[in-house]
């Protein structure tokens, strides 16, 4: 599979998928804040990490394409799992690169400018995800 970006599932999403995203992020980052009120900002940090709308994205991917296949008459239940599976590869490979971000940023922070450490760790971010599925591709 190429990575490739597809700007047609914009227009495909209904609002109300995103209401449905946006509110399971937000609420996963609520619980995040009251961990780290009641244990610490270490401990509610780790939770921050979580992938926030990855549930809710996986469970709409499932479902769109579950229904793609169902309007041309084929039981749709494989490929929407297979989709959902492909999405949460993806989203494995962009923590990866979340975990060397956060510590090029801990790493750095004290010693050199923000405006300079965020670039650099944005970009270690996106080439390791990349990196990852191409090398996820290549196996």
């Amino acid at each position: 599979m190429r990575i490739k970006i597809d700007t047609s599932a914009l227009r495909e999403t209904s609002s109300y998928h995103y209401a449905i995203r946006f509110l399971f992020g937000g609420c996963i980052t609520a619980a995040a804040g009251m961990i780290a009120k009641q244990w610490g900002p270490v401990v509610g940090g780790l939770f921050l990490a979580f992938p926030a709308i990855f549930p809710a994205s996986a469970t709409l991917v499932e479902k769109h394409e579950k229904q793609k296949k169902e309007k041309i008459g084929a039981h749709g239940t494989v490929r929407g799992r297979k989709a959902a599976g492909v999405d949460a590869a993806g989203s494995t490979f962009g923590s990866l690169g979340l975990i060397l971000f956060g510590l090029i940023v801990w790493w750095l922070i004290p010693y050199h400018r923000p405006v300079w450490v965020l670039p650099v760790a944005t970009s270690v971010w996106l080439i390791v995800a990349v990196l990852a599925w191409y090398i996820h591709e290549m196996l």
